[in-house]
């Protein structure tokens, strides 16, 4: 009785034993599949619980917050929030995001360098609130080509792609000086500077003021005309950086010459209807900038109704 009694105990323990493994198997096989999978279902998750339902933004006054604010509306993303901060810390915030896998929602600009660093996409905005493709315009005070018609002549000439400000963005992004990155971009890029400044005649310490919001293209831009504006044509160069509406506004009311980090016509609409009659549009410096909401490819959301 004893052997058999034990025999039983034995059996029985195995038994459950068994089915314990098998248990915790379709458990441990679900929660396996499930972590590290950024598309929006991890552990049951919906993407929105994995995110927090936060979209990581930017400067509070920046364009693509307003737009952002308005596709929260437009989209009924109530329980959704739009976390303001600086592009600096958009960026930050998306390396970790990145390195671990892990899904995470932005507001996103092309040209930046966090395109051709990350493998990154756009969500779809079938409502349009973002708009088509934008542009990226140069805007000068009244008077300054009766004033400096040098430095009105080469900024009316001033134009290039997202790919060549992408160079001077990604040599930034490695920890060049942005003055030194301009200054080899240039020497890099003669053919390109002598198209802007041929049969300028160069003057002697003229000072000129451009302004400029602190993200990483304006920053590009703005210290490549300073060396161009320095180097070529003998100007004295003081470069700022604001905000967007002190940007705008130094320019309206003259205390600045000019900016190339107007972006029209969505981003900088409200500055644009407000001040368009008491400063100088040159047109675009460049086409087919775009914004947006942007996730890392690994996300398998590809509209911002997806968010819902």
């Amino acid at each position: 009785m004893k052997k058999k009694s034990g025999l039983f105990i034995v059996l029985s323990l195995v038994a459950v034993l068994m089915l314990s493994a098998c248990g915790n198997s379709g458990n441990g096989g679900t929660t396996g599949g499930n972590a590290g999978n950024a598309s929006g279902n991890t552990g049951g998750k919906s993407l929105g619980d994995q995110v927090k339902h936060e979209i990581i933004g930017i400067d509070p006054g920046a364009g693509i917050m307003k737009a952002t604010s308005a596709a929260i509306e437009e989209y009924g993303l109530s329980d959704w929030t739009l976390i303001e901060g600086s592009g600096a810390a958009m960026t930050a915030t998306l390396a970790k995001a990145v390195k671990s896998e892990q899904p995470i929602i932005i507001t996103g600009w092309t040209p930046h360098w966090m395109f051709a660093k990350y493998d990154l996409k756009y969500l779809e905005d079938p409502k349009n609130v973002y708009g088509e493709a934008e542009e990226i315009h140069t805007v000068v005070r009244q008077g300054l080509k009766e004033d400096h018609p040098v430095a009105y002549e080469f900024l009316d000439r001033f134009e290039w792609t997202s790919d060549e400000m992408g160079e001077i963005m990604t040599a930034i992004q490695d920890g060049q000086d942005p003055a030194e990155a301009a200054k080899a971009w240039a020497e890099s890029h003669s053919d390109r500077i002598d198209a802007w400044t041929a049969d300028l005649a160069p003057v002697s310490g003229d000072k000129i003021k451009l302004s400029y919001v602190a993200w990483d293209s304006e920053i590009a831009s703005t210290n490549l005309l300073q060396y161009v504006l320095e180097n070529h044509l003998g100007y004295k160069v003081e470069a700022l950086q604001v905000e967007a509406g002190p940007m705008w506004t130094g320019v309206a009311s003259g205390d600045v010459d000019a900016t190339a980090a107007a972006w029209l016509p969505l981003t900088h609409a409200d500055y644009w209807d407000k001040y368009k009659d008491q400063l100088e549009d040159l047109g675009a410096n460049m086409t087919g900038v775009r914004t947006g909401l942007v996730v890392p490819a690994y996300v398998e959301a590809n509209s911002i109704e997806d968010l819902k």
